[in-house]
């Protein structure tokens, strides 16, 4: 089942994915690019939306970012809402935790 969060009318495009809803494939595919893995070490060290997309030192163009944090979402890796002009992030732990154990936890020990 997807979810959906409406939280501004920009924010109408942002599509969440529950984890359990996400095949093994999608999950592999999404923590495959190393990008991608580090987005998601950066979250894992903060407190739950406190990091905005744009803060994000990333070696890519801003619409390569928007492409990675896309494919995070639909893996059900993260999930996004708008602040005012800011886009907040959360890494969705607990969730993907349980619809696959231990995976993030290699991707997070991994040494970037």
């Amino acid at each position: 089942m997807r979810e959906r969060k409406y939280d501004s009318a920009r924010a109408r495009g942002l599509t969440h994915v529950h984890p359990r809803d996400v095949p093994l494939q999608d999950a592999l595919t999404a923590v495959a690019d190393p990008v991608r893995r580090a987005i998601l070490r950066e979250l894992a060290g903060l407190p739950d939306w406190t990091k905005a997309f744009g803060t994000f030192d990333l070696p890519v163009t801003k619409a390569t970012r928007s492409h990675h944090f896309a494919v995070l979402r639909a893996a059900g890796l993260i999930e996004q809402r708008d602040e005012g002009a800011r886009r907040l992030n959360r890494l969705r732990r607990p969730e993907f935790d349980e619809a696959f154990p231990g995976l993030l936890d290699l991707i997070l020990a991994e040494r970037p």
